[in-house]
């Protein structure tokens, strides 16, 4: 006898084939397999106790403050604990109930639909990526001469051609993605003009764009520097700012162009100044959330946009740690995942190690990222990412 746990829909697929269970009890049976717990931060006690009756009714749960069962309290947060079929049923029954439960039974069938969702197709100019048959590697080139990392490829005597070079070597490498930027966002960093980051960007973007066959990302948070970097060539935007100025969105619109959401608290100058969240998880999704509404509204379509938590950006190493452990969580916002943790400071902090001696950090990081949900890894050492992804996938056959 084995007690099996943590299966994923594929793995309870083939263990009811091996028995050779029909097709049809396969269908009926695989949602009873699937256990969830979803989380409500605020509903009415007559609502809770309602829900929880109908969970009851179901054969789930629903668990709430104690206050709530006694009219001791008005409002109250709930954890719905039950599988697929279940939940599913539980939504089509809330949709003829009041106090708000029918709002509620859309919500809920949103949150699972995306979820489930694991295929997206993301069309960036030319070029088509079918994420989440596997995790895609965003290969990082900093045109910048004071990087966290070590990798600054800015400086007295560097040459776009060499730029260039070392772009295609991480294309050879693996890399899907190529994402330059000319500004350094590391703590505590300098802002730097919009005349110098043109200056160092555009060059190498339009060099690349004659080079390289996979799409080329911007990285940078000015809408000017956008907009060139896709006039020549660029065809993806990751903004660290998460949309907050609606000239990027704008801009995004207007090229039909991609978009990385980041979360970020505060500036690169000042977010790791003792960074507290009430609830981490949920703020970073309400924000993220917003930013996705906001991009929507300015024109840009909802499947040019992946979202990033931000590790690093207002984070303490504990909260990264636990972005990391509940990333899966960020799927109900129904969009690809894109997580870096490339050498960064609490891998250096759990290792004691200097940004260059990060690789095994990166590597171990950037594989559970891929296990827990992360359709794109943005990394430096792409080699090493590829081939650790390539182990990861091949056991995942």
């Amino acid at each position: 006898m084995r007690i099996l746990s943590n299966l994923k829909e594929t793995d309870l697929r083939q263990l009811m084939q091996e028995i050779n269970v029909d097709p049809y009890g396969i269908k009926i049976m695989l949602p009873k397999a699937q256990t969830y717990i979803l989380k409500l931060n605020s509903l009415s006690n007559i609502s809770a106790n309602i829900l929880k009756q109908e969970m009851l009714s179901l054969g789930g749960d629903v668990a709430v403050a104690r206050g709530a069962l006694t009219g001791k309290v008005k409002n109250t947060g709930c954890l719905i604990i039950g599988n697929l079929a279940q939940l599913n049923r539980l939504s089509e029954k809330l949709v003829r109930q009041p106090f708000g439960l029918n709002n509620l039974a859309k919500d809920l069938t949103s949150a699972i639909k995306n979820y489930q969702k694991k295929n997206f197709k993301l069309v960036l100019g030319k070029h088509r990526l079918n994420l989440g048959e596997r995790s895609y590697i965003m290969g990082i080139v900093n045109v910048t001469p004071d990087s966290f990392s070590g990798d600054g490829l800015y400086g007295l005597g560097t040459k776009t051609a060499d730029i260039v070079e070392y772009a295609q070597n991480l294309v050879d490498d693996g890399a899907d993605i190529i994402d330059v930027g000319g500004e350094s966002s590391r703590p505590k960093a300098k802002p730097v003009s919009l005349k110098d980051e043109i200056s160092r960007v555009l060059p190498v973007i339009k060099a690349l764009a004659k080079k390289i066959r996979v799409p080329i990302s911007i990285d940078t948070y000015k809408p000017e520097v956008a907009r060139l970097a896709l006039d020549n060539g660029a065809s993806l935007i990751n903004d660290i700012t998460g949309l907050r100025n609606i000239k990027m969105a704008k801009v995004a619109a207007t090229f039909k162009a991609g978009v990385v959401i980041m979360h970020m608290r505060g500036k690169p100058r000042s977010m790791q100044n003792n960074p507290q969240y009430l609830s981490l998880i949920d703020e970073i999704s309400g924000y993220l959330s917003a930013a996705i509404k906001r991009g929507e509204e300015a024109g840009i379509a909802k499947d040019k946009i992946i979202i990033d938590p931000g590790i690093g950006f207002g984070k303490t190493l504990e909260h990264n740690l636990e972005i990391l452990k509940r990333l899966r969580e960020f799927k109900v916002l129904g969009r690809p995942i894109l997580i870096g943790t490339s050498r960064k400071a609490f891998i250096g902090k759990i290792l004691n190690v200097p940004e260059q001696e990060r690789i095994f950090g990166t590597v171990a990081s950037s594989i559970l990222a891929s296990e827990y949900g992360a359709d794109i890894i943005r990394a430096h050492d792409v080699k090493a990412v590829k081939q650790a992804l390539l182990i990861k996938e091949g056991i995942g056959k």
